[in-house]
């Protein structure tokens, strides 16, 4: 899906971080999570999070990655069949909850579908992926609170602080 930039009150397009989610669709068989993952092993990208959403006969595993364009050409190389979607990384402080998200989108009437945790915490602070019904509006709407979103370049090794290095505060 492409994003399209967003009108702001002051006249000026607003693009929200790219964050690419890939739903892998997987037969729920013993092995096949661990199987998965394994191919994102030793890449050029981290696995910023995933979320399993499990059935009777199969799974859907949501997965995040630092690197879009790389995840969906192992996915291909491997055979597995997925679809794709835009998703919001939105970092949590002591100043800016989870409760809050959820409050502002519903004054704004934007639906969140699902969320769950990254992996990944950079600048040493906690991360979630969300599905929104508008993401571009939900976007501009928690921008407009001084919430950090995320993109997809600051999930991975390259993300300020993300290092295991990094000084601790």
């Amino acid at each position: 899906m492409s994003q399209m930039p967003v009108e702001t009150e002051m006249g000026g397009k607003y693009e929200p971080p790219s964050n690419t989610q890939f739903n892998v669709f997987l037969d729920n068989r013993v092995g096949r999570l661990m199987n998965l993952l394994k191919v994102f092993d030793g890449q050029a990208l981290t696995l910023a999070g995933f979320s399993v959403l499990e059935s009777t006969g199969h799974a859907v595993v949501r997965v995040v990655t630092s690197n879009a364009e790389l995840a969906r050409r192992l996915l291909e190389r491997h055979e597995y069949p997925f679809s794709e979607q835009t998703i919001l990384c939105v970092e949590i402080d002591p100043t800016h909850t989870v409760a809050d998200i959820c409050q502002y989108l519903v004054t704004a009437e934007v639906s969140i579908s699902y969320a769950y945790p990254l992996l990944v915490r950079p600048r040493r602070r906690a991360v979630i992926a969300m599905h929104c019904d508008d993401c571009e509006f939900a976007a501009m709407v928690l921008r407009n609170k001084l919430f950090t979103l995320l993109g997809e370049n600051e999930l991975g090794e390259n993300a300020t602080g993300s290092s295991p290095d990094a000084e601790l505060n």
